[in-house]
């Protein structure tokens, strides 16, 4: 049985919410194919993506929506992080700010000084789907785990 990170299941069990670890082919990890093999809905599912500054200070940060949603980068991310121009984070960026691959990437655990965005529409669910902090793994959890990682804030129309 494949398991989430040992320090992703340590902050899980801290907060006593009920959660599921579910194995996940690493081949299949990405959401779109991850929910067709494994009859999930789309709109339970969550994708954490890391946005960057294309111009000014250098910035990152996690925006987590339901995978039925895109970013709204123009109205929202951008004014938020004050840039002119932002960006998705590239894959080498993301392993090395979160430790985590892509298809695999949680809310959880994330440094404290990357900042987590998580779109209101989550908060709405009666569960959801996450990366499991590898491809191989992904949790079933309440959004009400929002409560318990650090740096995070809730963000009207964070995604459309």
């Amino acid at each position: 049985m494949t398991d989430t990170l040992p320090q992703i299941r340590k902050f899980l069990e801290s907060t006593n919410i009920e959660f599921e670890i579910m194995d996940c082919d690493p081949n299949m990890a990405d959401t779109q194919v991850f929910c067709k093999e494994y009859n999930i809905k789309l709109e339970d599912s969550v994708n954490a993506i890391i946005v960057k500054t294309k111009t000014g200070e250098l910035k990152y940060v996690t925006c987590a929506l339901l995978a039925t949603n895109r970013l709204n980068i123009n109205n929202v991310i951008r004014k938020k992080l004050e840039a002119r121009k932002v960006s998705f984070a590239n894959a080498a960026e993301t392993i090395k700010l979160t430790n985590m691959e892509i298809g695999g990437v949680t809310p959880f655990t994330l440094p404290d000084n990357l900042p987590i965005w998580i779109d209101s529409k989550i908060m709405n669910r009666d569960y959801v789907i996450l990366g499991g902090g590898n491809r191989s793994s992904k949790i079933k959890i309440s959004p009400k785990i929002f409560n318990f990682t650090n740096n995070t804030e809730i963000v009207e129309n964070l995604a459309n």
